[in-house]
């Protein structure tokens, strides 16, 4: 039986221990509106929606396939065009089990970890400049016959700092290196790691209607909370026009199809219907074939449709009064004010993503995270300071679904409390108070967290 079949009848009639029984606790349980599962186990991220119609779980297994098909090099009957330079062969190569990638130990294969280039400067709609004979991201590796882009090494950082309890805490940061280049980088080449995310739940965010998410604008600090939201306004290449960016750690993608095919061209060097040319065009790695398109615009929409149709884990514990108290904690330091609990969505072409309440955790803005988070690199309206608030939905599961608790954009923080210490700009006042917070209270927050 295909393993979409076994979710629905676990989803569905909640057989066997892998399931909670929370579901009497209301509607502050269901984060993901009625696409919400009550799943509690290694394969939490990977359900589909409950609510999906038949045709729309068939167009979900089918994206399912697409998602976990690995690519080979061209020619080939199934999944050919791979490279000729690339980062990874498969999507799930990146997002396992839909979820997070972790930091990798071994440079040799960086697993969902890539980097994004630029030189300094904006293309004509407003892009990042691409590193001339790189492009805008580094590909560590290259089919046979071909060479990598570049390897990468890397030391750790560690600093030691404390409470003002006296407790000690390090933070720890990945200082990277490019070696073994196939030609000399340019010496102003500007580079942000960025680790791959989860990918559940993407389809509610997509259909959060625009008018929401810039009613929580506030880029002059105009009610002086010291928080400043800004929207990210990208290039839509079906539309050939600007819209509001939603997806990635900038919000540099308008929807889940260019998201998906900016993936398939960059990270896996697979041609499609949006981004006819090898990211290797114009170097010497370039393969020379006349297949491009090397998937079409169905396979494609598959791929996309499996990340909006996926199910969004419930959240759990929460009449727990410890939990219950941390997120009062939450809301009180301020950490409310971009990672918004309440949004809903609007209209929507696939009717079970219409109209949901949710809960997410994210305001889809760019916020200055200061400069101990800044990349230096700036990505539309976004500068290097600035990142979108990433939703917390589901983050408690991390490490039961994907085996280890790496967050923020590099997977520099080893644990949450590491990722909210890293924590600066606009949130250095929240950060601040939660270091002041007595130890049962921070660890209250850190358990409310866990319970999303």
């Amino acid at each position: 039986m295909h393993r979409t079949k076994i979710w629905i009848l676990v989803s569905s009639f909640c057989l066997g221990f892998s399931c909670t029984d929370q579901e009497d606790e209301g509607d502050n349980l269901r984060a993901g509106g009625a696409t919400t599962v009550f799943v509690e186990n290694s394969n939490s991220f990977q359900f589909p929606a409950p609510n999906l119609s038949p045709s729309e779980l068939e167009l979900h297994r089918l994206g399912d396939q697409a998602f976990e098909g690995i690519f080979v090099t061209a020619p080939a009957i199934v999944n050919g065009g791979l490279g000729p330079v690339f980062n990874q062969a498969s999507c799930a190569s990146c997002h396992p089990k839909n979820g997070r990638s972790g930091f990798s130990e071994n440079p040799n294969d960086l697993a969902g970890l890539l980097f994004r280039l630029s030189i300094a400067g904006q293309g004509p709609h407003g892009e990042p400049l691409p590193v001339p004979g790189f492009g805008g991201q580094l590909q560590t590796k290259s089919i046979v016959g071909k060479q990598a882009e570049s390897q990468i090494s890397y030391d750790f950082k560690i600093t030691q700092e404390f409470f003002p309890d006296g407790e000690i805490y390090e933070l720890r940061q990945a200082i990277f290196r490019m070696t073994n280049t196939y030609m000399p980088i340019p010496t102003a080449t500007l580079s942000s790691a960025r680790l791959a995310p989860p990918v559940f739940g993407l389809g509610l965010l997509e259909f959060v209607p625009e008018a929401v998410i810039l009613k929580n604008e506030d880029i002059q600090d105009v009610n002086t909370d010291g928080i400043s939201g800004k929207a990210n306004w990208v290039w839509d290449f079906t539309e050939s026009r600007v819209r509001l960016g939603r997806f990635g750690w900038k919000a540099g993608q308008p929807d889940l199809i260019q998201q998906a095919a900016a993936a398939y061209n960059e990270d896996m060097g697979v041609t499609n219907p949006l981004f006819r040319l090898e990211s290797s065009t114009g170097q010497i790695q370039d393969d020379t074939l006349s297949d491009d398109p090397e998937i079409d615009q169905e396979l494609l929409e598959q791929t996309a449709f499996y990340t909006r149709s996926l199910a969004v884990p419930a959240s759990r514990n929460q009449s727990d009064p410890t939990i219950q108290n941390g997120k009062r904690l939450f809301i009180k330091i301020g950490c409310e004010k971009c990672h918004l609990s309440n949004l809903k969505t609007g209209s929507s072409p696939f009717q079970f993503l219409a109209n949901q309440s949710i809960q997410p955790y994210t305001d889809l803005l760019l916020h200055d995270m200061g400069d101990g988070l800044s990349d230096g690199r700036s990505d539309f309206n976004a500068t290097g300071n600035e990142w979108r608030t990433p939703p917390l939905w589901g983050i408690g599961l991390t490490l039961l679904v994907n085996g280890h608790t790496h967050f923020l954009h590099d997977g520099r923080a080893r644990n949450l409390q590491e990722a909210i210490l890293w924590h600066g700009g606009e949130a250095i006042k929240s950060r601040d108070a939660y270091k002041n917070l007595q130890k049962s209270e921070r660890n209250a927050i850190l358990k409310f967290i866990s319970s999303l």
